[in-house]
């Protein structure tokens, strides 16, 4: 079966090997095994109540548990920005106008800004490629939902999403060859790593903190500013699906676009509803019909609202009046017994209960 738990000390080596598999653009997760390590025990910290606001995150792992093997990692940073500041270029308009001369035109571009300052953001998803099947990708990607909706003082009210943005199978961004290569003197690829690795301090002293006319880039930078790179489409699209939006904010070295929402109105948070778990074997046979039950074959995420022990899977049940219908197997993978309360929500958004 796979689950979403969170992550251990010793799933070090996983994250690691899944690391060497990102390439070039995934900043948060860095093929460096002290770096992880940290991450690692930043985590932990945050789970046992014991890091500050701007420490705190959470890192999940997708586990196949027949081979006991970590195949997925996802996570949510709680309050970006306290501790260093957090920039994106927001795409805005500058109007050049004489009355005079009859001249008006409006000129797109770009303005360093820190407006996400404090908001949570989803970070950190990546799947590894022989596991992109039967839904696991859903699974990763949307089961921090229900873990922000049973905790949701543990984030700001705002969320938002980095997606990594274009760049060619070399590696090379347009956007950076076009603008950040000018202020930096370095290939993207390096600036990218030292992002990762912590080193955003150069970013405040070698950025230009004056607005940017967009006209001024070349065409193929200009092209690319808000687009996503070819393999984050599924991830993007999957956020998209819940209520979260381009507002027009991109990330400063490639031009991703960075996705935002308001927690409470996530599709997953919103529409997802607690329910009293009876285990039924026959709970996930949909030829079935039990007195006052109604049968469902919409596929759903189901997590339990342990904090310290959370888990999450897949699952097709039925309802009763006041209950949720499962089997053993899924029982004992999200650690409930008969009475428990468990949460749960369509996988997609327009399969109904």
């Amino acid at each position: 079966m796979m689950i979403i738990r969170p992550v251990r000390e010793d799933d070090r080596a996983a994250i690691v090997a899944l690391a060497s598999k990102t390439g070039v653009g995934f900043t948060s997760l860095p093929k460096n095994e002290n770096r992880v390590k940290e991450r690692i025990e930043r985590m932990l910290k945050t789970w046992n109540k014991e890091a500050s606001q701007a420490e705190q995150g959470y890192l999940f792992v997708l586990e196949d548990t027949e081979l006991n093997k970590v195949v997925g990692v996802s996570g949510v940073e709680v309050a970006i920005g306290l501790d260093e500041p957090w920039y994106n270029y927001r795409v805005g308009t500058l109007v050049h106008a004489s009355k005079e001369l009859s001249v008006y035109s409006r000129m797109p571009t770009l303005f360093l800004t820190n407006d996400h300052t404090g908001y949570s953001e989803l970070c950190t998803l990546f799947l590894d490629s022989d596991y992109r099947h039967s839904q696991n990708g859903y699974l990763l990607s949307k089961a921090r939902f229900l873990f922000m909706a049973a905790f949701q003082d543990c984030f700001s009210e705002r969320l938002i999403a980095e997606m990594r943005g274009y760049s060619d199978e070399q590696g090379r961004s347009p956007f950076w060859e076009s603008l950040g290569r000018h202020f930096f003197s370095m290939d993207f690829a390096e600036a990218d790593h030292l992002s990762g690795m912590g080193k955003k301090s150069f970013i405040a002293e070698l950025m230009p903190k004056h607005p940017l006319y967009v006209d001024f880039l070349s065409e193929e930078a200009r092209n690319v500013i808000g687009n996503v790179h070819p393999h984050t489409e599924p991830a993007a699209a999957i956020l998209n699906s819940e209520g979260m939006k381009y507002e027009g904010c991109v990330d400063i070295f490639d031009a991703g676009p960075t996705l935002e929402a308001h927690v409470s109105d996530i599709r997953a948070v919103k529409e997802s509803q607690t329910w009293h778990v009876l285990i039924d074997e026959l709970a996930n046979d949909p030829a079935e019909n039990h007195v006052d039950k109604k049968s469902d074959t919409a596929v759903y995420i189901l997590a339990n609202e342990n904090y310290l022990d959370f888990r999450a899977v897949l699952g097709r049940v039925s309802f009763d009046k006041h209950s949720i219908c499962i089997s053993n197997d899924i029982a004992h993978a999200l650690g409930v017994n008969h009475g428990d309360t468990i949460r749960a929500v369509t996988l997609f958004p327009e399969e109904k209960a």
